[in-house]
């Protein structure tokens, strides 16, 4: 990859420079991209913009706290050739037949570099960073029951989200770029609320604006909103048809900023 400049966002997600460039980071030196940041800073939607703006395929794979890593590789589907040994449907002496790739292993096969989503990776138990060790630095897997080796005809593009849940181990770190995504100051919010609401009036966005980062700013907030809980919450305002001077001295529908009942209770007394 000669050229560095290759992600600059989308018309649907304003990425800061520092996000860009560690995007393109990853991508130029084939390293997979560690993001982490507070919830509702657009971790998740980060791959599908870099997928979009690079005109890659997306794969996702969603971890759960039951997710192995090695189901991201491929899984033998030993249930299905029992049921077709039994029922006579399939050849069952054609064990390839059974091997399910998995997101990881789709990436690797594809004809063309993707991009892989690893989603919430922390969700997992302590050994599944370390278990795909191996793989994302060979890119490469073998398959037992088939003889057969899986090696990337491309490098996909590797974004890892983390929440910071549990801490992953140094050797996985090392082999990542890390980005923080920080939250969005007003100038950036600004340009993500455009996109949204390109025809908000200038006057009601500066009132919803100052209200939604005092919320946030205020201690006892445990939760504190998101910017998808802010476009949630112009839209609600934009329906009720509210402009600046009807909210400047109001601070409606509150419970689709704020989701915790203490939080929500706490910020009504300052606000009544």
């Amino acid at each position: 990859m000669s050229d560095f400049n290759l992600f600059a966002g989308t018309e649907g997600y304003i990425a800061s420079s520092e996000l860009r460039d560690a995007v393109n980071v990853s991508v130029s030196l084939e390293r997979p991209l560690l993001i982490r940041g507070e919830p509702g800073t657009g971790k998740t939607l980060l791959a599908k913009a870099i997928a979009e703006a690079l005109q890659m395929p997306f794969i996702s794979w969603h971890v759960k706290s039951t997710t192995k890593a090695q189901e991201g590789l491929y899984v033998y589907d030993t249930v299905q050739r029992l049921n077709d040994s039994r029922f006579g449907d399939g050849d069952v002496s054609n064990i390839e037949h059974y091997i399910k790739l998995g997101p990881l292993g789709t990436s690797f096969e594809a004809p063309e570099r993707v991009v892989l989503l690893i989603d919430e990776i922390d969700k997992a138990d302590m050994e599944f960073p370390n278990d795909l060790l191996h793989e994302l630095d060979e890119m490469s897997f073998y398959i037992r029951e088939t003889d057969r080796t899986v090696t990337a005809k491309q490098r996909p593009v590797v974004v890892i989200t983390s929440n910071a849940e549990k801490e992953l181990p140094d050797a996985f770190l090392r082999r990542c770029i890390f980005h923080y995504i920080d939250f969005p100051d007003e100038a950036l919010m600004r340009q993500i609320v455009d996109v949204h609401f390109p025809k908000i009036q200038d006057e009601l966005l500066s009132q919803i604006l100052m209200k939604f980062y005092w919320v946030r700013e205020q201690p006892e907030v445990r939760k504190k909103p998101s910017t998808s809980e802010l476009i949630d919450w112009i839209g609600a305002l934009k329906r009720a048809g509210m402009d600046a001077a009807a909210l400047q001295g109001a601070f409606p529908f509150l419970g689709v900023l704020l989701k915790k009942e203490a939080d929500l209770q706490g910020i009504q007394k300052k606000v009544s």
